[in-house]
């Protein structure tokens, strides 16, 4: 199946490629990938796709899995928020230099990406939401076993280092779920948080999801008691 956007399509005005994402308020995978590409410097345009509820046709026509975010860069074509990340770090130090701290920040980013069902669905993101909600054992088990590697990894103002990396963008995600729903977090977790949601990169994203036009807002996510 070719991918490559049509020369004649005004979305994809050519420079080193495109990326792909679902709607900013809602898309914590395509949150993950973007900032991976900020962070790397890609210079590529944007296509923001409405994910519309039971699925996304024109997602699904435009990505080799059907899902977001989707990379195409200098002729690599990469899918999957966590291969976008090791791509990007082909370009820029996503990872620690340390050879121990750098599978240690693999792991935990490995561990977001395959893990944590319980919390995604009863916590989906939504930039939008500013209120509590109750939680049931198994998403507290979730949010403790984050808090453990919050913990484990921040060896200065992030993860595994003091710079916003890889495993950041991999978090940044959850970070907006913890603030959304007023999770009750340490007081450590509640600083880590803090900074992240303050990174210009995560506050930049936040900007341009408040844009969006109010009809692409889905109810499955508005109105989750």
């Amino acid at each position: 199946m070719a991918l490559s956007a049509p020369q004649n399509n005004p979305e994809f005005n050519v420079s080193d490629g495109l990326l792909v994402i679902g709607t900013r308020r809602y898309s914590s995978w395509s949150l993950r990938g973007w900032l991976a590409v900020q962070l790397a410097g890609l210079d590529v345009t944007e296509r923001v796709i409405p994910i519309a509820g039971g699925g996304t046709p024109e997602i699904t026509r435009s990505t080799p899995a059907g899902l977001v975010p989707y990379l195409e860069h200098q002729g690599a074509r990469v899918w999957e928020s966590l291969a976008i990340c090791e791509y990007c770090a082909e370009f820029a130090p996503l990872w620690p230099a340390d050879r121990v701290a750098r599978a240690h920040a693999r792991s935990i980013a490995a561990e977001m990406h395959a893990g944590f069902r319980a919390l995604r669905l009863a916590l989906p993101m939504n930039l939008g939401r500013d209120r509590p909600i109750a939680v049931d054992a198994a998403v507290q088990a979730d949010i403790a076993r984050i808090e453990q590697i919050w913990r484990s990894a921040r060896s200065g103002a992030f993860l595994c280092g003091e710079s916003f990396g890889a495993a950041d963008a991999m978090y940044a995600p959850v970070v907006a779920r913890f603030l959304s729903y007023h999770t009750a977090l340490s007081p450590e977790s509640q600083e880590y948080c803090r900074l992240v949601r303050s990174h210009p990169l995560v506050a930049a994203w936040y900007g341009a999801a408040a844009q969006e036009p109010r009809e692409w807002q889905l109810a499955r996510y508005e109105d989750i008691a």
